[in-house]
């Protein structure tokens, strides 16, 4: 009876020990292969910052800047083959497609469009492994939507550019991928 109700499911199964089926959550899969593909980043980010010079807290403005752009170029140079999509794969961007929609058809969803183009920079022209422009303003984030995401580690966060989810690296201030059409129109 076991078998016949997990083998039943549209879920897809996967052959566990001793050849039982066991059902896979799809949107837990796909969490993983994201942050699989996250932590590969963080490990090269950390690998590249571990060979550079360290800049010290209270060192002057100049020295922390000079400490980012070089570790913007390490990780650049690190990741040359970087593409979109390297992260924000197709099954993956439409799992947050689908994370994004579900937050925003809330009852607050009209408040939550209008607070992420509230002080969104509009869509520009980006380029993965690229510096994120000194010029353009980082919007803020509701909560709501990075309750909806995966969770990701202190090195990177979420953030919109128009209708595009990117995802930056905070410390280098490196789009390491991005994704267009995240936010329902």
């Amino acid at each position: 009876m076991l078998a016949v109700l997990l083998t039943s499911s549209p879920l897809p199964a996967r052959s566990g020990p001793h050849g039982w089926q066991t059902r896979v959550n799809r949107d837990a899969q796909l969490i993983g292969e994201f942050l699989k593909a996250v932590d590969a980043y963080v490990q090269i980010h950390h690998k590249v910052d571990a060979a550079l010079p360290e800049a010290a807290s209270s060192a002057p403005p100049e020295q922390v800047e000079a400490h980012r752009r070089a570790l913007e170029r390490a990780i650049s140079n690190a990741r040359g083959r970087a593409r979109p999509g390297d992260i924000f794969k197709q099954s993956v961007r439409a799992y947050f497609r689908r994370q994004i929609a579900r937050t925003v058809a809330g009852p607050d969803g009209a408040q939550l469009k209008a607070a992420i183009m509230e002080d969104n920079p509009g869509r520009i022209k980006l380029r993965v492994n690229a510096p994120y422009p000194d010029t353009v303003p980082l919007s803020t984030m509701p909560p709501q939507i990075l309750a909806a995401l995966p969770k990701l580690p202190k090195e990177l966060e979420f953030r919109f550019l128009g209708d595009r989810l990117i995802l930056l690296d905070i410390h280098a201030q490196l789009v390491v991928d991005y994704m267009d059409d995240a936010v329902p129109r």
